[in-house]
């Protein structure tokens, strides 16, 4: 039986929990992404994940209720392109589970049935093949190479572009 997860608005009491998952995570995450380290960036990123243009979602394991992951769908355009980027990591003890398959898949699905869009667009480092099998997994496709596309970490970094659409 495949993982089951849930997806819940990151709320703003969701902060001490969170900030504990990206502490415990830092080895996990190393140079791929760069989360909330302290209250004022968590309370900025829970302000900004109610919509309408960005949407950020806790990934919670639906039977022990712990929190698994992260995924963002930000900077939602409308009108005839309908699109977004998507960002997500999962919190260590909990990768390798299924459970980030799982919750990517609710995302996508939410992403096209309630928010109507028609494109997701995730920028992956070439080096983070468990993050490349993930998207690919998910039925994401490899559409291009972006040198020093975006600053992690204090350094431009080249990324992948993957992107599904609705069918």
């Amino acid at each position: 039986m495949g993982a089951s997860v849930r997806l819940v608005l990151l709320r703003p009491i969701d902060e001490a929990e969170f900030l504990a998952a990206v502490a415990r995570s830092r080895k996990l995450h190393g140079p791929w992404v760069s989360p909330p380290t302290t209250r004022a960036a968590f309370q900025a990123l829970a302000a900004r994940s109610q919509g309408p243009n960005n949407f950020g979602f806790a990934v919670r394991d639906a039977t022990t209720d712990a929190l698994v992951g992260f995924i963002d769908i930000t900077n939602i355009v409308r009108g005839v392109f309908l699109s977004a980027y998507l960002a997500y990591y999962a919190f260590t003890g909990h990768e390798q589970q299924g459970l980030m398959r799982a919750g990517l898949r609710l995302a996508v699905r939410k992403a096209f049935t309630e928010l109507k869009l028609h494109r997701l667009e995730a920028n992956i480092q070439p080096g983070n093949l468990p993050s490349i099998a993930l998207v690919r997994s998910c039925g994401f496709e490899q559409e291009g190479y972006s040198p020093r596309y975006l600053k992690i970490r204090g350094r431009w970094r080249d990324h992948e572009r993957w992107a599904i659409v609705a069918r």
